[in-house]
């Protein structure tokens, strides 16, 4: 059984959407902002968690960036429709994705399992011998999708399971132009629906974090009109 952080200040939605939850099967602990679910998260990380925007004392930006340094669980960002530029940022950060409110349950149930199912098979929990589940080597680049693991230059990269896939889907062949509908059908269930500037963001997010290992990184190319591709160097 999965568990759920719900972190929000409303208790509408938390008692509402943790009862959905829970008939869905997962386990769900609620907070009402972010300081207390990081001193929660201090003693026992959940699966994953959903985190509202603005909330008192630690917002869901700030508990964010700490979750950050210290794992990779996905993380979906509950927004407010007007908050295009809170959603772009928090997708720069590592969130894996967000949901507008007012929203429907069942998409969010949706989002939470395919980002559930993608993290096992990054896990290993899912080994089947396919070509995603093989070890990449792309000059400098080294990924080993069971153990969720990226190297560049011999140093560690600490991907989002949707900046791993994304990079993996783009480095499993280089210099073929991957469009951002592709990369939606990589990162998201066809039920889930992201527009062009998810994708871009999770992009930037992952040129940002490899530049951290390597300042000259430009492996990944944008062909703008028509998506991206990598380039083996």
């Amino acid at each position: 059984m999965s568990k759920i952080a719900l972190v929000d200040d409303d208790r509408n939605i938390l008692t509402s959407v943790s009862m959905t939850l829970e008939a869905e099967g997962f386990e769900v602990e609620t907070y009402n902002d972010g300081q207390q679910a990081l001193d929660a998260f201090s003693k026992k990380l959940p699966d994953m968690a959903v985190l509202d925007i603005k909330m008192p004392r630690m917002d869901g930006m700030d508990l964010l960036q700490r979750l950050r340094q210290k794992t990779s669980m996905p993380v979906i960002f509950l927004t407010s429709k007007d908050d295009e530029i809170d959603e772009v940022l928090g997708l720069r950060m590592g969130a894996d994705d967000y949901v507008k409110k007012p929203f429907s349950q069942r998409l969010l149930v949706e989002r939470i399992r395919a980002l559930l199912r993608r993290q096992d098979a990054m896990d290993g929990n899912i080994v089947a011998d396919t070509e995603d589940t093989k070890v990449i080597e792309r000059g400098d680049l080294r990924m080993d999708p069971l153990r969720h693991a990226v190297t560049w230059k011999g140093q560690d990269v600490s991907l989002t399971v949707t900046e791993f896939l994304l990079l993996q889907a783009l480095a499993q062949r280089p210099g073929f132009v991957k469009s951002r509908d592709q990369l939606m059908d990589v990162a998201y269930d066809d039920q889930v629906y992201v527009d062009d500037r998810t994708i871009d963001s999770h992009i930037k997010r992952l040129r940002k974090k490899l530049r951290m290992v390597d300042s000259e990184f430009s492996a990944i190319e944008t062909l703008y009109g028509i998506g991206y591709r990598y380039n083996e160097e």
